[in-house]
């Protein structure tokens, strides 16, 4: 049976700075907690540009508009096929007015050539270069 699963990044935009999060990954690794953009997953039957303006909300209280979408990635884990869209999300939200959920730690507005700094996946900086976001 072949299973898909959507994911949704949303690249939180105000002004010339851009949202990062902080939130844990592996308790395994050197570093468990990494910074990145707000993400999450569909839900059943919802669209993935409601998804990703409902994922931005409730991990971090802003209300965004969904712009257009960045750059889409995909990876499988066995038999389910992951299929990823990263969107820039629009914010006129006062930027100290992020209320962050319980699985985020911190958060930052950063600007896009301090990226490199804060972001180790260096595959998501590749497709934000193509995506011409710096």
């Amino acid at each position: 049976m072949e299973r898909y699963r959507i994911l949704v990044k949303g690249i939180v935009k105000r002004d010339d700075r851009y949202l990062i999060v902080e939130k844990w990954y592996d308790d395994n690794i050197i570093e468990p907690y990494q910074w990145e953009f707000v993400d999450g997953e569909a839900e059943f039957g919802e669209s993935p540009d409601a998804a990703v303006v409902r994922v931005v909300q409730e991990q971090t209280g802003l209300i965004t508009v969904m712009d257009h979408v960045l750059y889409t990635w995909t990876f499988m884990i066995g038999s389910e096929c992951n299929l990823g869209l990263a969107y820039l999300c629009l914010t006129d939200m006062d930027e100290d007015g992020v209320q962050l959920s319980e699985d985020l730690r911190d958060a930052k507005w950063i600007s896009p050539e301090d990226f490199e700094e804060w972001i180790n996946n260096s595959r998501m900086l590749e497709d934000l270069e193509r995506a011409e976001i710096y």
